[in-house]
């Protein structure tokens, strides 16, 4: 048996012992004031909107028993997996490596490179760290999404455009199917939030379905996944 959501283009369905939680940057620098994202001029509270209802989808795998991976994008503290294209892009007031408020800006290890504590890991939860936008390039993800025969993403995280977007097309490109939940994800703009959700779903789900929250918590009760 599967389960099934409502979404955008049409129901997504999958079965839950081949699904994982994939919750994608939900780190301090991104997140908290003070952090990179803040440096960078933007906005931080609109990230911080997505807190509230990951934390219930969050809850709800990890009551279901189902698989749950973070990912936190960041760098070696050499700094040699950042490649000058990525190190010298725009004109920040701090890049990366750069000291900052909560340590050296997206370096490993750091504090502000860890995940907020209203999404803290728990023992046992897989942590993919990663040196680009993607999940899957210079880490173990894809390898590890094998080892335990997951076939379906629901993706989660920050930012929308960025790395969740990056994320959702590597993984069709490699055979997932991708639920990506509306108000789990964020961006600092708002537009562009809107534009990467419907690019997901458009012409058919060219790179997978988009819901809320919403859709997916009924189906995802303890009954209901030991049903399927």
């Amino acid at each position: 048996m599967t389960l099934t959501v409502e979404a955008d283009p049409g129901p997504f369905t999958f079965d839950a012992a081949t699904t994982a939680l994939v919750i994608i940057d939900m780190q301090r620098d991104f997140c908290e004031p003070d952090g990179f994202g803040e440096t960078l001029g933007n906005d931080v509270s609109l990230l911080r909107t997505v807190i509230p209802p990951l934390q219930a989808v969050l809850t709800a795998f990890r009551e279901a028993g189902l698989t749950v991976i973070h990912t936190r994008e960041g760098h070696v503290p050499d700094l040699s997996d950042c490649p000058p294209a990525k190190l010298n892009r725009g004109e920040p007031s701090l890049r990366i490596g750069d000291p900052g408020p909560k340590g050296r800006i997206l370096v490993r290890g750091e504090y502000g490179h860890d995940i907020i504590d209203e999404l803290a890991p728990l023992p046992g939860e897989l942590v993919v760290d990663k040196p680009g936008k993607g999940s899957f390039h210079g880490t173990t993800f894809g390898t590890e999404l094998e080892a335990r025969g997951i076939t379906s993403l629901v993706v989660t995280g920050v930012t929308t455009e960025v790395c969740v977007h990056t994320t959702v097309r590597e993984a069709n490109d490699r055979g997932y199917e991708c639920l990506v939940l509306s108000d789990c994800t964020g961006s600092y703009f708002p537009e562009f939030q809107a534009a990467g959700l419907a690019m997901i779903a458009a012409q058919g789900g060219i790179f997978g379905w988009v819901a809320p929250s919403s859709a997916l918590l009924p189906v995802l009760t303890p009954a209901e996944v030991a049903a399927s």
